[in-house]
């Protein structure tokens, strides 16, 4: 056995609990429907559900329920602006993530810009 690489493991894994928090919360980003809303959610920096549902394709019912298992999960906030409750991103590890799947239009999935020759 190789003792330095199961150190290296137990000590990298750390907390099993966060790992199964994880977990739980990929599964929640497994779904298309989800993820899309996300990644809409991410561009739009704040979007109304009606908006959200153009945007996504879905219906207003559709977006109204995945946005509660989103906001469930610690995934996105809402706030009221009058009669409309508009939604952003609240977790900074998946707006990162976000970056990695779906990058800016204008940047390399690296970051990097893109150049416009």
């Amino acid at each position: 056995m190789d003792e330095a690489a199961v150190e290296a493991a137990l000590d990298g894994l750390g907390d099993r609990a966060v790992v199964v928090q994880w977990a739980r919360r990929f599964s929640v980003l497994a779904d298309p429907s989800r993820l899309t809303l996300l990644v809409c959610i991410h561009y739009a920096r704040e979007i109304s559900v009606s908006d959200l549902a153009v945007a996504a394709g879905m219906t207003d019912t559709a977006v109204s329920q995945a946005l509660r298992l989103l906001r469930a999960h610690g995934l996105v906030t809402g706030h009221r602006s009058g009669r409309v409750v508009r939604y952003r991103l609240a977790d900074a590890t998946v707006h990162e993530l976000i970056h990695r799947v779906r990058p800016h239009p204008d940047r390399t999935p690296h970051g990097e810009e893109k150049s416009h020759v």
